[in-house]
């Protein structure tokens, strides 16, 4: 019954544009694969003496280690992600007139600060069809219920928007809690959003048009994710530039590719029979990548959507942010350790897959060899890990990062949005942000790694 809705949905919205000029995604591939091979080939052939000093002083196995882990693969990857980028071309879906219902499911624990706002948010979308709003208070300690009977109130002016709180007891989690949600939602679209985040005009129809009008395989979308509180903090300035040139571009790419890897909590759409036929959210620290990797599992396709923007609180001081980033990392190990043969079976997307895998490698290769390189050539004059060669990386990161910023700039400028001035913030994310995340990647790895003790929450 459900798949026949899907179906119904697909023919009446579907307004696939065509393009007058069109590379296949096979083609994308093998040229970015073409370009970021030739890159690290160079870049070895380079290293070569590098390597041989290395070699004297340590050994050749661990001489590989450090260049690999410092400058080739990391090299490799922007070469990936650059060539991707400039070989992307997206379609631009019309907008609709009348969309399907939508039940827009938001966990909440202790977001008495936040929620009302939230719900707001959604409620002014221009949304062409009805909006329901589940919102399920989890357990929380503070006045959040009381906010979201404050909310119900205030929301009955909008004609379009159903609001259906639920109230959990006690605290179980968000995958319960969006899993209580999804029993209670009444529509075969969902989106979730997080209870800090705000959206922004039309990004409800944005998203939800992605999906609609998407692949036939398709089973979610990613909204585009940014930062509401970057000057509320330095850590928000840095995050501002995470979120703008990381995150998005990374997503962007992964998307040309067939495979976004994370549908983010924070804001994603979803078919309501792809996530009942992978079981819904599983109970672990990061349920929404566990629940992507189980739809490509099944086979389904995960897009990311540009154009579909929401605003969310970041962490504000370096502890909030290593518990979240932990957290992040905990659940990449969960998501390969449920759904390991995602390693084995080769799809476009899975030279991510083999990045992912190489995360906690990268990041002990950046901790234990490139910072103590760098630290023993300032103060010691020591340069037989970080030295000429190293600073010969620098033109090539501002490069990268020119690209990435002039390209997501064009994206803003279409839809209305100006990016803030925040230079100090980009040359401390350019300069500073893997010194600071990869400790709690680290500690990520390590606590699941060791089975410690999980919670839900960053701040």
């Amino acid at each position: 019954m459900k798949q026949n809705v899907h179906k119904s949905v697909r023919t009446s919205l579907n307004q696939q544009p065509q393009q007058k000029f069109h590379l296949s995604m096979r083609s994308k591939m093998v040229i970015s694969i073409g370009i970021s091979s030739a890159w690290i080939i160079f870049c070895a052939v380079l290293a070569i003496p590098w390597i041989n000093d290395l070699s004297a002083l340590f050994g050749l196995p661990l001489a590989l280690l450090m260049v690999f882990g410092v400058a080739l693969i990391p090299g490799w990857a922007n070469a990936y992600l650059i060539a991707g980028l400039l070989l992307d071309r997206r379609p631009i879906y019309t907008q609709h007139t009348q969309l399907p219902p939508v039940s827009v499911l938001i966990a909440a624990y202790n977001e008495q600060e936040c929620i009302l706002e939230t719900l707001h948010s959604v409620a002014r979308q221009q949304y062409p069809g009805e909006v329901e709003i589940v919102v399920i208070n989890d357990g929380s300690s503070d006045n959040t219920s009381a906010e979201i009977e404050r909310a119900r109130k205030r929301l009955a002016g909008y004609p379009h928007i159903v609001l259906c709180p639920l109230d959990q007891q006690p605290n179980q989690g968000k995958s319960a809690a969006l899993n209580y949600g999804l029993a209670a939602a009444s529509h075969e679209i969902l989106v979730t959003v997080d209870a800090d985040t705000t959206m922004y005009c039309d990004s409800l129809a944005r998203l939800v048009t992605n999906l609609v009008d998407g692949p036939k395989n398709i089973a979610a979308v990613a909204g585009t994710v940014l930062v509401k509180n970057s000057r509320e903090s330095l850590m928000g300035r840095l995050q501002e530039w995470d979120y703008f040139l990381g995150i998005a571009v990374v997503k962007r790419i992964q998307s040309l590719y067939l495979g976004t890897m994370v549908a983010q909590g924070a804001f994603s759409a979803y078919w309501r029979h792809a996530v009942e036929a992978v079981g819904g959210w599983e109970n672990t620290v990061g349920e929404d990548i566990v629940l992507t990797w189980a739809l490509h599992k099944k086979g389904y396709r995960v897009n990311y959507a540009e154009n579909a923007f929401v605003f969310t609180s970041v962490p504000e001081t370096y502890g909030q942010f290593f518990r979240q980033r932990q957290r992040w990392a905990r659940g990449l190990i969960e998501a390969f350790v449920r759904h390991p043969d995602i390693i084995f079976k080769l799809r476009p997307y899975s030279p991510f897959v083999y990045l992912n895998l190489l995360f906690p490698y990268l990041d002990a290769a950046f901790l234990l060899f490139f910072l103590p390189g760098l630290i023993a050539a300032l103060f010691f004059e020591i340069y037989a890990l970080v030295g000429i060669m190293t600073l010969a990386l620098l033109p090539l990161m501002i490069l990268i990062n020119a690209i990435m910023y002039f390209h997501q700039r064009r994206i803003f400028r279409h839809h209305g949005l100006n990016i803030r001035r925040n230079l100090l913030g980009l040359l401390l994310y350019m300069f500073t942000y893997q010194t600071i995340m990869s400790p709690a990647s680290l500690a990520g790895y390590l606590s699941e790694l060791l089975c410690f003790k999980k919670s839900w929450g960053t701040k």
